[in-house]
């Protein structure tokens, strides 16, 4: 190998490593970690069938998810062990939150969650819309709020905070989990079931025949939620959100859960 050239591979070698250091977040500095993990353990709230927050690979063990991911990589830039805490719905990580069982959740950052847990800028933005199944009554957006029809929401979600308030005629109908959402479907219980599409697209895939109606009802903005009073890491945990954009590691992870239903920055 010419000189020249072992001169142009270390130059291109020094340059990758110098962007590769450029785009990882610093170090946590002890006050952070204290605050972030205070028991010394990094506690990751998730709730099954959601690829923002966990979905099991089937025959394996392993977990995929927006919130398992970041979780996982957030637990390495602190030094701490992570364990994956798993709930059953989407309000009980909230719950969760709320009362410090909790470290670290990715959600859907409502003014109303707000007020309960300190969310970091939104990551992702996601479509909200609805799921049916053929013979439903609803086979379109502008069929969902007609008299008598049963829209099913997860129980405590923000989707059925909004839609309670938006409906004039349907019923929502909590469902206890997102597989008891799916039997009630299957079992005519819902005409349709409504929340965001990233879950509905994988709820799609268990029913036959099942289909995503097409357009939106509003969006759903997700983010890093922590416990209030953890102001002391708070910074540090918002440079870390940033960097997990700007590097792609929140885009790896959507894709790595085959996340769909997501929105382009130009569109929300």
């Amino acid at each position: 190998m010419t000189s020249s050239r072992r001169i142009a591979l270390s130059t291109v070698t020094l340059l990758a490593l110098l962007a590769g250091c450029a785009s990882a977040p610093p170090p946590a500095p002890p006050a952070a970690r204290a605050a972030l993990a205070p028991t010394g353990t990094l506690r990751v709230g998730v709730y099954p069938g959601s690829p923002t927050s966990m979905l099991r690979v089937p025959g394996s063990t392993e977990m995929r998810g927006v919130t398992v991911d970041l979780g996982r990589d957030l637990g390495q830039r602190l030094g701490v062990p992570v364990e994956i805490v798993v709930f059953q719905r989407v309000a009980e990580v909230i719950d969760a939150l709320k009362a410090s069982h909790v470290d670290f959740a990715v959600n859907n950052a409502t003014p109303a969650r707000a007020a309960d847990v300190d969310f970091t800028a939104p990551l992702i933005a996601l479509e909200l819309g609805y799921l049916s199944l053929p013979g439903s009554p609803v086979q379109a957006i502008d069929a969902v709020d007609q008299p008598g029809r049963r829209i099913g929401v997860s129980q405590g979600s923000s989707s059925q905070a909004a839609l309670t308030r938006q409906f004039r005629h349907a019923a929502v109908v909590p469902a206890p989990t997102l597989q008891a959402a799916g039997q009630m479907l299957a079992a005519r219980e819902l005409d349709a079931f409504a929340t965001n599409k990233g879950i509905l697209f994988e709820l799609a895939d268990t029913l036959p025949g099942a289909r995503v109606l097409p357009g939106r009802w509003g969006l759903e903005h997700l983010a890093i939620g922590i416990p209030k009073g953890r102001d002391a890491g708070a910074p540090w945990l918002r440079e870390f959100a940033e960097q997990a954009g700007a590097s792609g590691a929140v885009r790896r992870a959507a894709e790595r859960a085959g996340m769909r239903g997501t929105v382009d920055a130009s569109e929300r």
